[in-house]
């Protein structure tokens, strides 16, 4: 058999999580993508997750492209899906190729490969670039894949896995495929369904949190693209694709200042339009409190922080080495540039109670964050958290560790109040946000109005959402008309039926 066509296909899974503000592309494809083809294959990539495409759609898109490989993405929510494309593609073609990658695939390789060898060949741990590439030139030459860093497969009635590949150190070097994307469905709904792509200006995180997936599978390294590299992509994007958002799919963008800076000054010296939005870490914005004139005139409009817990003994247990102080100080300087501040808190611990939680909202409102979002924690069965939450885990139905869903079930309370009272810590929090929305500036208020409409119609909040417009008499009269205005158009919508926060969960 000759290798010379892969498929790079989106498991169709949706919780109602990472639709709620727009379509996001996945970018990691975009890069493996770009290697494949520079290498000398034909790549179709396929972003059904995206296109709500199901199963029949997928298998005529299968059948049409008649791919010699079919690879797909495996977190830990959506491996289920996963799963089922890959023993479709055997369906079509018993002698297609099939690949898993991503978090879950790097980690939980042995259970997926002993539960389902037949129809998952190659398991690529770590990063794809250049492990997919030397995977399938290996098996175009006859070659045996046991000499390819980087993998695990089975043979034998056993797992095999190879030595980790060597991380890549050249990201500038990186070929792209941004051509192959499909870029009329990925857009931003809180800005009037802008044109989004999701960038990658680093990759890696320094940090311990004792929950994130994120931190493993980089092994607490981190490696940066040039600023020069980067604010020229943002330039392709714009001028070729019509992109005015991007979001940044790093950890921590901003952990060399200088580099950091230097992204900055060329945004701000090129006018390069495109507004940013991104997540990073408490103190790096503490360290920049007297650059954020340069964040918000380079574009920056929207920074993500995770403050996940309320109390020092909580945070200390998730390893953020942060104090809770430093939480109200950083998001009080993102307010104070006036850009749009996110966070989140973890909840759902064994100890938590309803009376912790209401604790949590009263500091929430405290911290005043133009959004938080008030999530469920997810016991990823490789995270250094796992051994003891794993007393409590209620659940081994990975569809469900997507964040919203509850799959920990605390000492005091069951998974169903536990689920009630993270909807009601949302509705909380947000009528006491719109109580206040004339406390914002004119552009932020515009924006919370956009965010309101996408909560109410299009997200996972939408039945509390929608409750809290019945409980609209608690507001004032301007705000109790800016409620009515916002027609619902969707029924019942659920975390079940439709499309964390407004960005996509790793």
């Amino acid at each position: 058999m000759t290798i010379k066509r892969v498929a790079l296909i989106t498991p169709p899974y949706h919780s109602g999580v990472v639709e709620s503000a727009g379509t996001w592309l996945n970018v990691g494809f975009v890069y493996v993508a770009g290697s494949l083809r520079a290498a000398g294959y034909e790549v179709d990539y396929y972003d059904a997750m995206s296109l709500w495409h199901k199963w029949p759609e997928i298998e005529a898109r299968i059948r049409a492209f008649n791919p010699d490989v079919v690879a797909t993405t495996s977190f830990t929510a959506s491996i289920g899906h996963a799963l089922e494309l890959t023993a479709l593609a055997k369906e079509i073609n018993p002698d297609v190729v099939t690949v898993h990658g991503n978090v879950h695939a790097t980690f939980c390789y042995d259970e997926m490969l002993k539960a389902d060898h037949d129809t998952v060949d190659f398991i690529v741990r770590g990063e794809g670039e250049v492990t997919l590439v030397k995977l399938l030139d290996c098996l175009n030459q006859g070659g045996d894949p046991a000499s390819v860093p980087g993998l695990s497969f089975w043979r034998d009635g056993a797992v095999v896995t190879t030595p980790k590949a060597a991380s890549i150190q050249d990201l500038d070097a990186l070929p792209m495929a941004w051509d192959l994307v499909e870029w009329p469905i990925y857009t931003y709904r809180a800005k009037n369904n802008a044109r989004l792509a999701i960038v990658s200006s680093s990759r890696g995180c320094m940090e311990k949190c004792s929950f994130c997936s994120q931190q493993l599978f980089w092994e607490r390294s981190w490696r940066a693209r040039s600023a020069e590299n980067f604010v020229a992509e943002l330039e392709l994007l714009r001028d070729s694709y019509g992109v005015e958002v991007a979001m940044l799919s790093d950890e921590i963008p901003t952990f060399d200042r200088e580099r950091w800076v230097r992204i900055l000054d060329l945004m701000i010296e090129r006018k390069v339009g495109v507004k940013l939005l991104m997540e990073t870490r408490v103190d790096d914005i503490l360290r920049d409190a007297d650059i954020m004139d340069k964040y918000r005139e380079a574009g920056v409009e929207h920074i993500y922080v995770g403050v996940e817990a309320g109390d020092q003994a909580t945070l200390d247990l998730f390893n953020k080495n942060t104090k809770v102080e430093q939480s109200k100080a950083a998001i009080d300087i993102i307010n104070n540039a006036d850009i749009v501040s996110e966070t989140s808190f973890v909840l759902g611990m064994p100890d938590d109670t309803p009376e912790s939680i209401a604790a949590t909202i009263e500091l929430a409102k405290h911290y005043n964050p133009d959004m938080a979002f008030f999530l469920a924690i997810a016991p990823w069965p490789y995270a250094e958290l796992y051994p003891e939450l794993e007393p409590y885990v209620a659940t081994k139905d990975y569809r469900k560790y997507n964040l919203v869903e509850p799959v920990i079930k605390p000492k005091a309370m069951t998974v169903e109040e536990l689920e009630r009272e993270l909807g009601r810590a949302s509705q909380k929090f947000y009528m006491h946000k719109f109580q206040k929305l004339h406390d914002l500036s004119p552009w932020k208020q515009t924006f919370m109005v956009a965010v309101l409409d996408i909560l109410i119609n299009n997200s996972y909040l939408a039945v509390q959402m929608r409750s809290m417009m019945k409980e609209g008499k608690q507001m004032p009269p301007e705000v109790q008309a800016l409620l009515k205005s916002i027609k619902t158009v969707r029924g019942n919508a659920g975390a079940s039926d439709h499309p964390h926060t407004f960005a996509p969960i790793p």
